[in-house]
């Protein structure tokens, strides 16, 4: 009768050791588990930063590919007189001077040197708005602004533009 005793808590023992393996085995596949949805949280984090990067990107390609297929100026110097046209300060240009004309991979760049002369600071800032927001690609790629000798309320700007045009 020992024997059997014994022989129930021997087994009673071995249960409760394949019991207690059972829930430690568990415990770290569990504690495993948590470090691999972390690490996949943060990966989705990253791809949703980068997705909101990349839709913000495309967005601002569109747009511009949006302005270049427009049809409108056949050069620079259409594109500056709409421009200027539209706000009736065309008579505030001294000079327009196309600097060139290179081809490049998708059209043609045109390049011009522009002063305008005696403008106020509402004017020049319109001015500036309306080459940014133009529907048509045209950039900005220097800007000099020096106030006027007869009035220092007026300014003098010269702007070095750029014109692309698709072929």
């Amino acid at each position: 009768m020992t024997f059997l005793k014994d022989k129930r808590v021997v087994a009673f023992f071995a249960g409760l050791i394949i019991v207690i393996l059972l829930f430690l085995s568990g415990m770290h596949q569990l504690s495993l588990s948590k470090k691999e949805l972390a690490m996949l949280k943060g990966q989705r984090n990253e791809l949703l930063l980068l997705k909101d990067e990349y839709l913000s990107l495309k967005q601002r390609m569109d747009s511009v590919e949006g302005r270049k297929s427009l049809s409108g100026p056949q050069g620079i110097v259409q594109a500056v007189d709409e421009v200027f046209q539209s706000m009736g300060l065309k008579d505030k240009i001294k000079t327009l001077k196309s600097t060139g004309k290179k081809e490049i991979k998708d059209g043609f760049e045109e390049n011009a040197d522009l002063s305008i002369e005696k403008v106020t600071m509402n004017e020049m800032v319109n001015i500036l708005y309306r080459i940014e927001n133009a529907p048509m690609v045209l950039t900005m790629k220097k800007v000099t602004i020096k106030k006027s000798f007869e009035n220092p309320e007026l300014m003098n700007i010269s702007l070095d533009l750029s014109f692309l045009k698709t072929k």
